[in-house]
C-alpha cells in the first residue's frame, strides 16, 4: 500500500481500538467494510490490499464527503507526506545559502590553507565515514539502529503538527481518537519521514557548495582575485606536502600544474607580498569541491529520493502484529470455522455463550464455532476426526483440574497430529470455576495458572486464561490473539 492508504489504515486502527467505541463505528460498519473489501479486491489479494479497501471503505462510511465537516480531514488524508520537488527547493536553498556566505566573508584574497575551504572538505569527508561505518553496522547487526538525526527527527516529530480544526473533528465524534492516531502515524511514518529529511540535507549540501562556487566565479569576472597562504606554524614544505594531497586529483584532471615546495614559498603572504592570480586555484578548488563534495551529495541525495519513493509507495506497516493479523483473518470468502474440544466436563450454556462472543471478537462476527462433545478421561487418544472445514482447533481445561502430560497433553498431542498443519491449536483455560473456589488466595491461583503455563510451554505456545463465567472481553481477546501468534508446535513432547 502507499503513504495516503497507510494513513487511512492507521485511522482506522484507531477507530477499531477506541474504548469507548466510537459511536458511528459500530460492530456492524466494521464487518461491512470487511465485506465491502472482500467484494472489492477478492479473496486472494494481498493483505495490505485488503487492509487499503477495508480503511477506504470504513472511512467512507464515518466520513461521508458530501458533508462539510469531513472535507478538511479528507484533504489531509489524502495528502502526500511525500513531495519530490521538496528536494530541489532544498538544492536552490542551499544555492542560496552558499552565495550570500561566500558574498559576506569573500575579499579580494583567497587564502589557500582557509580553514572554511578545508572545513567543509573535512566535515563532508568526515560525514561520508560515518555513513560508511554506520552501514557497515547495519550489515553486522542485520538492522540499523537510528542514528542522532534520526532520533533528533523523531522527537521534533512527537510534536503534534498535524491537525486539523477542532470543530469537525468534534462534530465527526473523532476528537479522543485523533492524537493517538497521529502519534501513530508520526511513529509510523518516521522511516519516510528521515529519507526525505536526510535527502534535503543531501541536496542543500550540495547545493551551498555549488552556490559558494557560482559566487566566487561571478566575482571573479569584475574582482582581481589574489592567491597566497600564512600560516604560523607550517613551513613551506609541509604546505607544499598539504596542497598537493588536496589538490592533486583536481590537477590531474584539469592539467593544471602545481608549484613545487620553492613555487609555494614564493605565495606566502607577509608584508609587501600581494600573491600570484587567483584564478589557476579557483579552478583547482572547484574542481576538488565537485569531486569531494557536490557529486558524493548528490548521489546520496539521488539515493535517499529514490528510497523515500520507494517507501511512499510501499509503506512500512507491522503487518505481523496482533491487530493486523485479527483484521486479515477477515479476508476470506467463508467464515473461520473454530472447533472447541472440551477436556472432561463440557462448558455451560452461559460459558458457551461467552466463547462465541469472544470468538466473533477475534475471528469476526459469522464466525463458524463448533463446541463438540466432551473427551473423557483416558480417551484422549480416541478423538473424532476433525472436519475440513476446520481453521482453528480450541482445546478447552478447567481450571479446576491439575494439569498433566498424560491426559491433558495427550490431548493436545492428539489434534496436533490430527489436524493439517496450517491450523493453530490453542490451549484456553477456563478459570471461573477455581475463581469463585479461591477467591481469597491468590497465590493458589498464581500456582495453578504456573502448572498450565508450563504444560503449554512444553508443546510451545502459551495457555490463554479465560473466566467464562464473567469475562474480561478486552483482555480475553488481546491474550487470544497473542496465542494465535504462538500456536501449538507440531513436534511431540
Amino acid at each position: 500500500m502507499d503513504e495516503t492508504a497507510a494513513r487511512e489504515v492507521l485511522l482506522v486502527r484507531a477507530l477499531d481500538r477506541a474504548e469507548p467505541a466510537v459511536a458511528a463505528w459500530s460492530a456492524a460498519d466494521r464487518a461491512w467494510a470487511s465485506r465491502v473489501a472482500v467484494e472489492t479486491v477478492g479473496g486472494s489479494a494481498a493483505p495490505g490490499a485488503f487492509l487499503a479497501a477495508r480503511a477506504h471503505a470504513g472511512l467512507q462510511r464515518v466520513l461521508p464527503r458530501e458533508r462539510p465537516a469531513t472535507r478538511e480531514v479528507w484533504a489531509w488524508l489524502q495528502r502526500p507526506l511525500w513531495r519530490p520537488g521538496w528536494v530541489p527547493a532544498g538544492f536552490v536553498g542551499g544555492l542560496a545559502i552558499g552565495a550570500v556566505i561566500d558574498g559576506v566573508a569573500g575579499g579580494s584574497a583567497i587564502n589557500l590553507l582557509s580553514l572554511a575551504i578545508f572545513g567543509v572538505l573535512g566535515w563532508n569527508l568526515f560525514m561520508y565515514v560515518l555513513l560508511a561505518v554506520r552501514w557497515l553496522a547495519g550489515l553486522v547487526r542485520g538492522s540499523r539502529s537510528p542514528g542522532p538525526l534520526v532520533l533528533a527527527l523523531r522527537r521534533l516529530t512527537r510534536i503534534d503538527r498535524v491537525t486539523v480544526k477542532a470543530r469537525p473533528l468534534t462534530e465527526l465524534g473523532l476528537a479522543r481518537v485523533w492524537p493517538g492516531f497521529v502519534a501513530e502515524w508520526l511513529q509510523a511514518a518516521s522511516p519516510l519521514l528521515t529519507s526525505l529529511f536526510t535527502t534535503m540535507l543531501h541536496a542543500a549540501a550540495a547545493g551551498v557548495a555549488v552556490g559558494g562556487l557560482a559566487s566566487l566565479y561571478l566575482r571573479g569576472l569584475v574582482m582581481d582575485y589574489r592567491a597566497g597562504w600564512e600560516s604560523t606554524f607550517l613551513d613551506p614544505g609541509l604546505v607544499h606536502g598539504l596542497l598537493t594531497t588536496v589538490l592533486g586529483p583536481a590537477s590531474a584532471i584539469t592539467g593544471i600544474a602545481l608549484p613545487d615546495a620553492v613555487g609555494i614559498a614564493a605565495l606566502q603572504l607577509g608584508p609587501g607580498a600581494t600573491g600570484a592570480p587567483a584564478a589557476p586555484w579557483i579552478h583547482l578548488y572547484a574542481v576538488t569541491v565537485g569531486l569531494l563534495v557536490v557529486l558524493p551529495r548528490v548521489v546520496l541525495a539521488l539515493g535517499g529520493l529514490a528510497r523515500a519513493g520507494r517507501t511512499a509507495r510501499r509503506f512500512p506497516l507491522p503487518l505481523a502484529e496482533p491487530y493486523y493479523q485479527h483484521v486479515l483473518r477477515q479476508h476470506r470468502p467463508a467464515p473461520a470455522g473454530v472447533r472447541v474440544w472440551p477436556h472432561a466436563t463440557a462448558p455451560s450454556a452461559q460459558a458457551t455463550l461467552a466463547l462465541r462472543s469472544l470468538c466473533a471478537r477475534v475471528w469476526g462476527d459469522a464466525v463458524g464455532l463448533e463446541v463438540l462433545p466432551a473427551v473423557a478421561w483416558g480417551d484422549e487418544d480416541a478423538l473424532e476426526p476433525p472436519g475440513a472445514e476446520t481453521d482453528v482447533a480450541l482445546a478447552l481445561f478447567d481450571m479446576n483440574a491439575t494439569p498433566e502430560v498424560e491426559q491433558q497433553g495427550r490431548l493436545l498431542q492428539s489434534l496436533a497430529d490430527a489436524l493439517p498443519a496450517g491450523v493453530p491449536v490453542l490451549v484456553v483455560v477456563n478459570e471461573s470455576a477455581f475463581l469463585a473456589r479461591f477467591a481469597g488466595l491468590p497465590e493458589r491461583i498464581g500456582q495453578r495458572r504456573a502448572a498450565w503455563e508450563a504444560l503449554a510451554g512444553r508443546f510451545g505456545t502459551t495457555a490463554v486464561f479465560i473466566d467464562l463465567g464473567a469475562p474480561d472481553t478486552a483482555a480475553a481477546e488481546a491474550a487470544l490473539q497473542a496465542a494465535l501468534d504462538r500456536p501449538l508446535q507440531r513436534a511431540a513432547a
